[in-house]
Order: C-alpha cells, then sequence, then structure tokens
C-alpha cells in the first residue's frame, strides 16, 4: 500500500502565518466565540466494492448528529460538533488523500475512521504524520497495527483502535466447526491484500492455531482481488478433501468462486468467510446457494449492549434502520456509532480541546461501556489496541427471508446464541 506524505499540520500552519502562529489565530478565534466548534472527520468507503461497510452511514451520522445538536460539554464550556464525512471510493490511495484534506483543509481536530485496512490504515498514518488524535475500528487489530510497521511495546501517538483480532475469530470460527462434526480439512483463501496477507500469515494468522487445533489448511497461495478464475483453488480443495473453506475476500471474489465450486462439483459442508459474508445484500444476491453461509458475528440486535450516548439498545438502533431504510441491519451499524460514542467520552474528559496532546491522552484513558461492548485502552492485547467480543453466525433462510443467526459463542456467552448450525448441502 503506497503511503501519501504530506506536510504535517504544525508545519502546513505555521507557514500560513507571518507573524502570528496559525494555532494562537486559532486560540484568539476560539477564545472570543459564544460557542466554539470541534471538527470531525469522517472517512468511510461511501462507494466502490467496500461500500456495504458504509451503507447505514447516512443513517448512523443523521442519529449522531442530532445527539449532538446541543453541543457538547468540555470544562464548563458547551462546544458545537461539526461532523465532516468524505468517502475514499474503496481505494488506499484515496483514504490518504481524503484524511490528509480532512486535516490540512478542514483542520478537523479528530479524524475518525473504519472499514477494513483499506481504509483504516492509510487514515491512521496520515494522522500519525500531521500529530491528529485518530479513533478507527471495523479492522482486525494486527493488519491495523502490523500493517503498519508497529513495534509492540511503542505502537503510536495519535492513533488509536478498537475491535477484534485474528485470535477471535479463529477461537469463534473453531467453536463452530468443532460442532459440525465434518473432517478438519480446511480450504484456505487469502488474497494479495493487507487482510489476507493477515489471515494467511504464517506466524500471525491461521496456519499456527488451526494446526495446534488439529485441522490442516490447504492454502495454495494468494490470489488477487477481483480475480476471475478459482480453479486451481477449488482443485487442490478437492484433492485434499476439505470440508470446510475459509479466509477473507471482498464480495465480487466471493461470488465467483462459490459459482465456480457449482460448476465443479466442489460441496463443503461449512463455509467461513471474513468480510465477503457479512451483509444480507451479499447473501440475497447469492440466491439459495447463500443459506448456510458462516462468517463472523462483531454486532447484531441480540448483542446485550447499549449506547452510552443515547441510551439505545443494540436491537432499537437495528430496528431503527430497518424501519428507516427498508433495508436488513448490517454489523458495521453498531460500530460506526461506537466510534463517536468514544468521540463524545473524549471530548467531555479531555484537559484541553484546543491541545491535540490533551485529547490523545482523553482517548488513551477510556473507559466507556459502548454499543459494541467496552472500549478500554488500559486492556488490550498491543499499545493502542483494545478489543471488542467476537461470536459466530450462520445465515439462515426464514420464510421468504434471510438472518444472520448466532450458532457459536464460546468466547462471548453473554451474546445469546438464536440457532443451531447447519451444514451445507
Amino acid at each position: 500500500m503506497k503511503t501519501i506524505l504530506t506536510p504535517t499540520r504544525r508545519g502546513f500552519m505555521a507557514g500560513a502565518a507571518a507573524t502570528v502562529s496559525a494555532p494562537a489565530l486559532l486560540k484568539a478565534t476560539r477564545a472570543y466565540a459564544a460557542a466554539p466548534t470541534l471538527r470531525i472527520g469522517h472517512v468511510s468507503p461511501r462507494t466502490g466494492p467496500l461500500a456495504g461497510f458504509a451503507a447505514a452511514d447516512d443513517y448512523v451520522l443523521s442519529g449522531i448528529q442530532k445527539a449532538f445538536a446541543g453541543g457538547l460539554e468540555n470544562n464548563g464550556k458547551s462546544w458545537n460538533v461539526e461532523i465532516i464525512s468524505k468517502d475514499s471510493q474503496s481505494n488506499p490511495n484515496r483514504a490518504a488523500e481524503v484524511a490528509a484534506d480532512l486535516m490540512l483543509g478542514d483542520e478537523v481536530d479528530i479524524i475518525v475512521a473504519a472499514s477494513t485496512p483499506d481504509t483504516v490504515n492509510p487514515v491512521s498514518d496520515q494522522a500519525e504524520i500531521n500529530e491528529v488524535p485518530c479513533i478507527t475500528t471495523d479492522c482486525p487489530w494486527q493488519p491495523y497495527f502490523f500493517g503498519r510497521n508497529g513495534v509492540p511495546g511503542e505502537g503510536f501517538q495519535s492513533t488509536y483502535h478498537f475491535f477484534w483480532g485474528l485470535e477471535d475469530v479463529i477461537d469463534a470460527f473453531l467453536d463452530m466447526w468443532g460442532k459440525s462434526g465434518v473432517s478438519k480439512s480446511v480450504g484456505g483463501l487469502f488474497p494479495n491484500d493487507a487482510d489476507g496477507n493477515a489471515w494467511g500469515h504464517a506466524e500471525l494468522g491461521l496456519p499456527k492455531p488451526l494446526a495446534a487445533a488439529g485441522y490442516d489448511l490447504i492454502d495454495p497461495g494468494r490470489f488477487q482481488p477481483l480475480s476471475d478464475d478459482f480453479s486451481n483453488y477449488i482443485a487442490a480443495f478437492k484433492d485434499a478433501g476439505c470440508e470446510i473453506v475459509t479466509g477473507n475476500m471482498i464480495p465480487p471474489d466471493f461470488a465467483t468462486f462459490w459459482s465456480q465450486a457449482a460448476q465443479q462439483s466442489f460441496n463443503p459442508k461449512v463455509v467461513s468467510i471474513g468480510k465477503a459474508l457479512l451483509f444480507p445484500s451479499v447473501i440475497e444476491a447469492l440466491g439459495e446457494r447463500g443459506n448456510g453461509l458462516t462468517s463472523e458475528v462483531w454486532w447484531s440486535p441480540n448483542h446485550p449492549f447499549s449506547s452510552s450516548l443515547t441510551g439505545t439498545s443494540s436491537a432499537e438502533l437495528a430496528a431503527g434502520y430497518t424501519q428507516e431504510t427498508g433495508r436488513s441491519w448490517t454489523q458495521p451499524i453498531g460500530f460506526k456509532h461506537a466510534l463517536f460514542e468514544v468521540v463524545a467520552d473524549v471530548v467531555k474528559r479531555a484537559e484541553d480541546l484546543e491541545d491535540p496532546e490533551a485529547i490523545v491522552a482523553a482517548v488513551s484513558g477510556t473507559k466507556l461501556d459502548t454499543i459494541v461492548g467496552t472500549v478500554d485502552w488500559s486492556n488490550g492485547p498491543i499499545n493502542n489496541v483494545t478489543k471488542t467480543p467476537l461470536v459466530a453466525g450462520q445465515w439462515q433462510t426464514e420464510g421468504d427471508s434471510i438472518d444472520l443467526k448466532i450458532v457459536a459463542n464460546a468466547s462471548a456467552p453473554n451474546i445469546p446464541l438464536t440457532a443451531d448450525l447447519q451444514l451445507l448441502g
């Protein structure tokens, strides 16, 4: 992934004023304003192959803007909040460009981002370069941390992340597969991108834990995203007698693989794919062959959590989206909302909202029960990271509709099971 280097915001702003520094001008403006404004930048893939992650952006942002309409209190002063959202177009380079524009052009005080390493990493890198407080989610922590060349024990200065890790998705899948009774031969589908390389990594990804649990992982190697031929992978899986297929891929790639698997008479009993199988629109597009597919479940209407900002329960947030849009709930809804829960909490606690370092200190000191679980950066697997719970689910047909049921919850038993696992075919 190419990182776009830009002048730091401090350097940019210093050069913009001849006799008085830009930060001083900004302080003067805010000091005399009746209600100063805090600007929040938001980067999301509204268009392109990752657009499913942003399908609920309008709904979430509308609700957040209502919650922020009366301003947020900090040190006895009310601050107006302005959210500026920009589309990454599902492109890492574009994500870096719009992030830099938000920081250098719009001069946002905090930036947030979500939706896979293709969005999260370039935004976080720009925030680190420009020393702008940054909060991200919707990306396993390994591709976030190691994909940005993070050093354990050192971490980053301005950028913080909450989500689950590959160890959690492995645990959830093993819990689910253990209930299936099928053979322990697993076909792996890993693209040549940040997610795929992390999931398939020999040391940090799936191979070692699966081997330790007695599973044989058949990994024919990396494929390029938007591939049109998976015949070699299917042949390898058939030769090895794979009854389970797992991996991480974008929806178009899974649709191609799954169609060719049917054409070539490859019929696994369990298919557990990250990213591609998260969204009801993708499953519905697969028709009857969408029924029974499985994936990780980060958030659902059945999660027993509520918003610290609005008091809305997971079930109410999901139902509100369906009522407003006529579409089924999606997993990113909860995490997009939680980003702004954390922002609101940080704004209330920061010692000085005009000082980026004070904002970062408030971020690092967060301990907040949100609609996706507890966000607590004092309790994480590595610097700048805290984890949220993860379970496993299966798409199951109910009459004319299909819904994602929770079928394995060993690592988070407080999230209730809603169905039993069914084998494909």
